[in-house]
């Protein structure tokens, strides 16, 4: 039998690419005019004329500084969230203990509070612990709140691990922290990827913390550094589209290559 076409699939696609492809176009296209020529045309138009002035001025503006302090802050956020949260979801989803069912709970309901409604507690503890002003203080926070999320995916995987895999390593003399890595991280891989992608994800696009958290230009990060574009009368468009490509283009490479991981850790199949 032969296939029937799936026409309505394929227009709800060419609809879709055409969402995703105009603002990609239309960045790449601002990004490599001059400011003259992007305020004589219009912002479809196809550019006249093609210069790499606004690359320079990127650079000359601290762009890499700002690229080292947000893989910093992202490589940091990373590997904290999967040190506290690996162990966690392996002890809430082994123990039996009330205290691992109520801490549980307890991420679950972090998951309900938004960074916004603690901003102002948040700034008067940092500012208490001399935190201010420093990447760290990009950093706790960010883990802090994407924790819950975390944990509740490593929970779910790790509940897909048989429980005669652990009863067989225990009858071997394994201890938790050796079932642990020899055990749990090897079967959730998938889901620790997925979860390290989400929190380097959410890391590297960051603006509230470090806009509140920061203020010294050694500390800035990408995001913040769009700012360096915009003055009293005017803004630099063009400056400020080549900064939003570059700070974009980890986060597409990344994407790319962890996509896999991403979507099967998130759709609960982490471990198979």
């Amino acid at each position: 039998m032969k296939t029937r076409p799936n026409y309505i699939a394929g227009g709800l696609s060419v609809v879709w690419l055409v969402i995703v492809g105009v603002p990609i176009y239309v960045m790449v296209s601002w990004s490599l005019q001059t400011r003259d020529s992007f305020l004589d045309r219009g912002p479809l138009a196809i550019p006249g004329s093609i210069t790499f002035g606004n690359f320079a001025e990127v650079m000359d503006s601290g762009f890499m500084r700002y690229l080292l302090n947000t893989v910093i802050v992202t490589a940091a956020c990373v590997v904290l969230t999967l040190v506290v949260a690996v162990p966690a979801a392996y002890a809430i989803v082994r123990s039996m203990s009330w205290a691992s069912g109520a801490t549980f709970r307890i991420f679950l309901a972090g998951l309900a509070i938004p960074a916004q409604a603690t901003i102002i507690p948040l700034y008067l503890i940092i500012n208490r612990m001399q935190l201010y002003d420093s990447l760290t203080a990009i950093v706790l926070p960010t883990v802090a709140f994407g924790l819950p999320l975390v944990v509740l995916v490593l929970v779910g995987s790790l509940r897909d691990v048989s429980n005669e895999l652990y009863d067989a390593m225990t009858v071997d003399g394994a201890g938790p922290f050796r079932i642990m890595w020899q055990l749990v991280i090897p079967m959730s891989r998938g889901a620790i990827a997925a979860v390290g992608t989400y929190t380097a994800l959410g890391a590297w696009n960051q603006f509230l913390f470090p806009l509140i958290l920061t203020q010294d230009p050694s500390t800035r990060v990408l995001t913040l550094s769009l700012t360096n574009f915009k003055q009293e009368f005017q803004i630099n468009v063009p400056g400020m589209m080549m900064a939003v490509m570059l700070t974009a283009l980890p986060v597409f490479v990344l994407y790319l290559v962890a996509r896999r991981w991403l979507i099967a850790g998130l759709a609960g199949v982490g471990s198979k």
